[in-house]
């Protein structure tokens, strides 16, 4: 089993010590690269037979196994961890890996680091970074953008908040799985960050679905169309990578619906806070929980087109 895809690393001379917690399908082969570039890695999940998988996956893909292990809870594998790294599902999964006494700030020592790249609220962000100020950790919310691939391959976008110095510690270990890592500002910017690009998303899929849906009832050949206005202004990421499958009623892949609407709540309650209006993205989201009545709750987020057609 290939867990991550070939990537070439620079020579690491001192090599950090990190805990990663989380091992679904984007902290699986993030884990991965930093373990494949020489760093020390403990890592966590839920499910201990994951964990253990990882570690054999991980040797396989060439790192060193003295340099490997697991934790039985979040605090075991976070304790000599200079780094502490985690990517759940949601704010309590969050709180729960963090706060109590098996969480990993309990096994943290004074002056590590915890990046958080879960896709959480700003609120969650805030609330941890005060709490492992108290205890003298350091705290930054790193939300990624890229889905599974760019995670496979190492080429994830990682929007990150909280205080400059400690971004630029944490900042070469997490490039190790990203092409670009910026402080976006204080503690919570990362995930509003994350905000503005799913609200981006969103309307960018729901536009590709109706040009898509409307060529095809034009009769045209939308592969053809595809390339020749990806070559204009109309061109997107969206429609670089799946506009084909759009057009092919292709979504067993890729980014879910379930994922995406959990990731439009935390933006529509961040818009209730500051009074942000955002008519189309409210509209987007019923459009996907249509989708998910249609059964799609799995498929990319690019099934949009299904309920329009």
């Amino acid at each position: 089993m290939t867990f991550i895809n070939e990537r070439s690393y620079a020579t690491i001379e001192n090599p950090a010590k990190v805990a990663f917690l989380g091992l679904g399908v984007m902290g699986y082969p993030m884990a991965g690269h930093l373990a494949k570039a020489g760093h020390h890695v403990s890592v966590y999940n839920r499910t201990g037979a994951k964990s253990n998988a990882w570690l054999s996956d991980a040797q396989s893909a060439g790192a060193n196994a003295a340099n490997l292990r697991t934790g039985a809870t979040p605090r075991e594998a976070a304790q000599g961890a200079q780094i502490v790294m985690a990517c759940v599902g949601n704010d309590d999964d969050l709180r729960a890996i963090c706060l109590g006494a098996d969480g990993a700030f309990a096994g943290m020592s004074a002056g590590s680091i915890f990046v958080d790249h879960t896709t959480a609220s700003a609120e969650v962000a805030r609330e941890l970074y005060q709490a492992a100020k108290q205890l003298g950790i350091a705290f930054i919310d790193a939300p990624v953008s890229g889905g599974q691939a760019g995670a496979q391959n190492g080429a994830l976008t990682v929007m990150c908040g909280g205080d400059a110095p400690v971004f630029e510690q944490a900042k070469p270990v997490v490039a190790c799985f990203a092409k670009a890592v910026t402080l976006m500002g204080d503690s919570g910017a990362g995930q509003l960050t994350k905000m503005v690009n799913q609200i981006a998303i969103a309307g960018l899929l729901q536009g590709l679905s109706e040009a898509v849906a409307f060529g095809q009832r034009a009769g045209l050949d939308m592969h053809t169309v595809i390339d020749v206005i990806g070559k204009g202004a109309a061109q997107s990421w969206q429609m670089d990578n799946r506009g084909r499958t759009m057009a092919d009623d292709k979504f067993d892949f890729g980014f879910a619906v379930d994922w995406m609407r959990k990731d439009l709540g935390l933006v529509m309650d961040e818009a209730k806070r500051n009074g942000a209006r955002l008519p189309v993205t409210a509209l987007v989201d019923q459009f996907y929980s249509d989708v998910q009545l249609m059964g799609g709750n799995r498929w990319d987020t690019s099934s949009l087109i299904k309920r329009i057609r």
